[in-house]
This record gives C-alpha cells, structure tokens and sequence, in this order.
C-alpha cells in the first residue's frame, strides 16, 4: 500500500513538472491571453471546489462555526464599496482591502493556534488593534496586503510553500524536483525572451481595467490619474521589456496555481461531495465563465467575492503549511519538532465536529 502511494505521488509530482513547464512555455509567448483565459476559466473552477473541499475538512481550525468569520471578513470587504459611497458595483478601495485582508490573515491564525474562548478574543482584539493601527501609517504595509498577498503571494508563494511541505513530508526526492523546477520557472521568464509581443487591444483593455494595479505596483508606477498617465502606465505594462517580464511571471505563477489544484484530484478529492454538489458547482461554474464571456470586467466585479472568500477561508490552511515546512526542516537536522502537536490537535477537534 505504501509503495503504491508512492508511485501515485510519484506520478503526479512528474505531472505537475510537465504542467509547470506547460504554463510557462505558453507565458513566454502569449503572458496576457494565457492569464485572462486561466483568471476566467480556471479560476472560478477552483473557488468553487476549494471552498467545498475546505468546507468538508472544517477549514482546518478548531471552531465548527471559524469560517462564517473568514469568509463574512470577505463578504464586508465586497460591501465596502457601498459604504464608501461607490455603489455595489464598484470595487473596494485599497485601504479596505488592505484592512480586510491583515483582519483575515491573523484572525486565521488565531483560529488556527487555540480554540479556548478567552485565548481567541484576545488574540482577536490584538489582531483588530494592530491592523487598522499600522495600515493606517504605513503604506508598503498597505501595498503589501492588498495587492501582494491577495495575488502573487496566495499564488506562488503560497503554492510554493504546499509543494514543499508535501516533498518535506514525504521525503519524497520527485516532490523535492517538482519544487526545483517551481523555482526555476520565474528564471526562466526572466532570461528567456523568444520574440517581441503585442497583445491585441481588447486583451490589453481587458487587463489594464482589471488587473494593472497589480502590475504597476510590482513596477513601481503611481496609479494614473490624467490621460497622459495612463497612456505611460500602458506603455510601461504592455510595451517595456520589464513589463512583459513581469507578466509572464504573473501568467506562469496563476496558470500553475490553478493546475497544481486539479493535477491533485486523486489525492485531495475534492470532487468526492455528492452529485448534487457538484452539479450546483458545475452549474456555478458555467455561469461565472458565461458572465466573463459577455463582460470580462462584469466577470471580474461580479465573482471578486468569491474570489476573495477562497483567498481567506484558505489563511489557516497557508499558515499550517507554512509552519509544518519549518517543523520539518527542523526535524531534518535533529532539531525538536515543537510545532507539531499545535499543527496534530486540528485534526481531532475536526473529527470531534464530525461526530457531533
């Protein structure tokens, strides 16, 4: 049984080199068509069966009800723009997301930590304390939490982070080459250039109206606010070298994050739900791709919450990984494995939930 195990992650790990090599080959040539494509097809496809999987495991904290607090940190992120007088149609402003996003990144790892009540409010009021403290006089702070950790961090870092913790826990040698090739990838995007490119002009609207912010902080430009602006902040994303270095990156990191998901299936089964769950997430999922398909910046309005909702509601998934990456490394060269029994008591009280 455990050699099969073993060959099956075996298979999957050179699947997931082959997907990896796959997503960057594509993003050396077509970086912005190949992101719009996986933003708005596979994207949604893994909020979807994420939640649902995360929702079956109990989100990985202690509490049967932790999730209405993560995922309602998002539902008033979204709202936001209302209160702020943009209309629901409007997206949140950074400074909001900025707030939202650190209250659901410590909230989750006081969720994780402890499940005893006093222990949690108070861990709680320091995490709202600090938050809205800081976010208000630090500004990298704030480019940070809303415009890192929502994107390339969730998605490479993160990602980065799950792959080599699995490797690490299998002391598996094709998980450590998985991992290698992971890292090799944005090298590859750096110093690989095949042929000058241009995306068509409603890609490049399609992009810029959605997703420079992202772009124009990596690259250091201010958000335009005049014409003339705009103009050299496009120029800057779809005309420099920087720029089409950088979004080849982009494509390869989300391309892969989605990828890394489902090459997975066999090991997380997260399609194990039940017809009727899945015919509601197909279902869910045919209308956000349709929504896209009529209006990309419909598409992206409409399904930001969820988006989000599956960012947050996977933070103690992010900070377990995170911490048994170290734990095991430690364990490698002899040290005591002092995280362990934090990481080990999620799983009885999920049980414990189940049962009740």
């Amino acid at each position: 049984m455990a050699q099969a195990n073993a060959a099956n992650a075996d298979r999957i790990n050179y699947l997931n080199i082959g997907l990896m090599l796959l997503s960057c080959g594509i993003a050396l040539y077509i970086p912005f068509e190949l992101f719009l494509f996986a933003y708005a097809v596979l994207g949604p496809a893994h909020y979807l069966t994420e939640i649902s999987w995360l929702h079956k495991r109990g989100y990985f904290t202690r509490g049967k009800h932790d999730y209405l607090l993560l995922g309602g940190l998002a539902v008033l992120l979204f709202v936001s723009a209302a209160w702020s007088g943009g209309g629901l149609g409007q997206l949140p402003a950074t400074s909001n997301v900025a707030v939202f996003t650190f209250l659901a990144l410590g909230s989750a790892l006081v969720l994780l930590l402890t499940d005893k009540a006093m222990h949690r409010i108070l861990g709680l009021a320091a995490v709202a304390v600090l938050g809205f403290s800081a976010l208000s006089t630090t500004g990298f702070l704030v480019v940070l939490l809303a415009t890192f950790v929502p994107t390339l961090i969730h998605v490479y870092l993160f990602t980065g982070f799950f792959m080599i913790y699995g490797a690490l826990k299998e002391r598996s040698r094709t998980g450590y080459l998985a991992f290698a090739v992971f890292l090799l990838c944005p090298l590859i995007c750096l110093l690989i250039d095949p042929r000058r490119y241009t995306p068509s002009a409603s890609v490049a609207v399609s992009y810029f109206f959605n997703f420079s912010p992202m772009s124009l902080s990596i690259l250091g430009i201010g958000t335009p606010h005049t014409r003339a602006e705009g103009v050299q902040a496009a120029a800057a994303i779809f005309e420099s070298h920087k720029g089409l270095i950088l979004m080849r990156f982009i494509a390869f990191a989300y391309t892969y994050h989605y990828l890394n998901w489902f090459s997975k299936t066999s090991i997380i089964r997260w399609h194990k739900v039940g017809a009727k769950r899945l015919a509601l997430i197909g279902g869910l999922w045919l209308a956000s791709v349709g929504t896209y398909l009529y209006n990309y910046s419909l598409g992206y309005k409409v399904l930001f919450c969820l988006s989000f909702m599956h960012i947050y509601l996977e933070f103690p998934l992010n900070h377990m990984s995170i911490m048994g990456t170290f734990r095991e490394v430690r364990s490698m060269f002899g040290g005591a494995p002092a995280l362990e029994p934090v990481l080990a008591a999620a799983a009885p009280a999920k049980t414990a939930r189940r049962k009740r």
